[in-house]
């Protein structure tokens, strides 16, 4: 998609390998024997044999060594997040009949349309065809043109959006650890109310600092560190919800969910219901990252045969446990189960694990707000060394020595100024608009049907050449549109439910 830059690692871009130290050494090329000709040929045949390596894959890489276990365990590494946070309130929305099935349509959709995907890894050859390192390539190697850009400019927008999410949760977890505290000591008679603007401010000003990173991939056990607490506040949610379930000896919540009635009108349930749908496609997102994960795959097998069973795995596994935090959630709350799980303060005896997740939370988004903002980083900077190349201001760097440490820092004006103004941005957006759930079901909605359905069905139909009209073009065309209907109206849900907020909360207030 984009050159090499200061701030991803090189092994991402156009498969071009950039290492330190020559390489050649390790170089080991192996002639197979050429076959002997048999009594009856009267002329010996020539049969050109390729040469292979020890270390190096047909593109000129290094070896790739990942399995299908490998593969599975960084799609479920990069699936469950904080979306999983809001499905208790989806599933109180939907009822015990909608909530498990949507789940499961979304998961099995999701499914089907990865299997299309990573058949678009290669080019032509399932095998032995050119390879597509990211999701920009496969869509620019199979549709080209104008798609190629609109992808583009959906997945930054995703990116964007992601950033603001992000800041609204990291802050919603923070201040969850202060009521949860404040909840304590009173016995639940005092409020608690706060703003969540400082705290917004404190998590914008760290991604500030850490944003200032040339080149992030030297934080590699930032993002192994941020996978653990993802799993540490999911399971702990899940616990939580068995045992209130436990207390009260029953569980609770209705067939068809939030019952209307008091505040719930017919209209807002109508919403309310559709914007569930969008916080569950949120927590399905994982399409964007798969030509990457694929790409760490070896061969044989052909790659896509590997990762249509780590699909199969890892969507499996996930969708388990999201039923398990979603259900028990709503089991123990029933319609009034929250937003964010881990923001009730219903477990006064265990007030601490709730701050253990709640900490696991905030330190898993620092770390995952980076690693989604990077692509964008770089993106708009090596845009600008193309556009301004004799500016000493976008492309010099200047060195640095930090004390006591006996390293040096890389100082770039523009990557300074641009990243410090993009954090500030996603966090002013972030305190104007500080609703979990409607945000959640507006990122679900604009990532789902583009980049888990469109593209992927499109490119598989370009790449196999499927002719129009066959009863396999108008099956993808059918779902495909099938989930652009349901994008939309997640979409129109989650944009009612924001203006709706609106009209009773301050801006900035403090």
């Amino acid at each position: 998609m984009i050159s090499r830059s200061r701030t991803l690692p090189s092994r991402i871009h156009h498969g071009i390998l950039e290492e330190n130290r020559d390489m050649r050494q390790y170089l080991q090329i192996e002639t197979r024997p050429k076959p002997k000709p048999s009594n009856d040929d009267t002329e010996a045949m020539v049969v050109p044999q390729p040469t292979y390596s020890k270390c190096f894959d047909d593109d000129g890489r290094l070896k790739r060594t990942g399995t299908v276990w490998t593969a599975a365990s960084h799609i479920i590494t990069a699936v469950i997040g904080s979306g999983v946070l809001s499905l208790a309130w989806a599933v109180a929305q939907l009822g015990w009949v909608a909530g498990p099935i949507v789940m499961v349509l979304f998961a099995l959709v999701t499914l089907y349309t990865s299997n299309l995907l990573s058949q678009c890894y290669r080019c032509g050859d399932p095998a032995t065809g050119k390879r597509n390192y990211t999701y920009m390539d496969a869509v620019k190697a199979n549709l080209g043109g104008r798609r190629v850009a609109i992808c583009g400019i959906i997945q930054y927008i995703n990116l964007f959006g992601v950033a603001i999410g992000y800041t609204i949760a990291a802050s919603t977890s923070m201040m969850a650890i202060k009521k949860t505290s404040c909840s304590y000591k009173s016995k639940g008679k005092d409020p608690c109310k706060m703003s969540p603007n400082w705290y917004m401010i404190g998590f914008g000003i760290m991604e500030v600092i850490l944003s200032q990173i040339p080149d992030f991939d030297q934080l590699w056990w930032l993002s192994i560190v941020a996978a653990i607490m993802s799993f540490t506040y999911s399971a702990i949610g899940l616990g939580l919800g068995i045992t209130k379930s436990a207390e009260n000896g029953s569980f609770k919540g209705s067939l068809t969910g939030v019952s209307i009635g008091d505040d719930i009108t017919p209209m807002k349930k109508m919403w309310r219901s559709v914007q569930a749908l969008g916080a569950v496609a949120f927590a399905y997102s994982f399409s964007v990252i798969l030509i990457e994960i694929q790409d760490t795959v070896k061969s044989p097998p052909a790659e896509h045969k590997t990762m249509r069973k780590a699909t199969s795995i890892s969507i499996a596994v996930t969708t388990l446990f999201y039923m398990l935090c979603g259900c028990m959630g709503y089991a123990a709350f029933g319609d009034h189960a929250p937003g964010n799980i881990l923001t009730d303060f219903g477990y006064f005896s265990a007030y601490w694990i709730l701050d253990i997740a709640n900490v696991a939370i905030v330190v898993h988004l620092i770390g995952a707000y980076q690693v989604y903002c990077q692509p964008l980083f770089a993106f708009v900077e090596k845009w600008s060394e193309k556009k301004w190349p004799r500016s000493d201001f976008v492309v010099n760097e200047y060195t640095i020595s930090i004390p006591f440490c006996g390293t040096s820092y890389q100082l770039n004006l523009f990557r300074l100024v641009w990243r410090t103004i993009f954090v500030i941005l996603t966090t002013v957006i972030a305190m104007l608009l500080p609703f979990f759930n409607d945000v959640v079901g507006i990122l679900g909605a604009l990532g789902f049907w583009p980049l888990t359905v469109y593209f992927p069905v499109e490119m598989y139909l370009a790449e196999k050449k499927i002719g129009r009209w066959t009863s396999r073009w108008l099956g993808l065309q059918i779902l495909n549109v099938s989930c652009l209907s349901i994008t939309l109206v997640a979409l129109c849900g989650s944009v009612a439910g924001v203006l709706n907020d609106l009209k009773t909360y301050k801006p900035f207030w403090v």
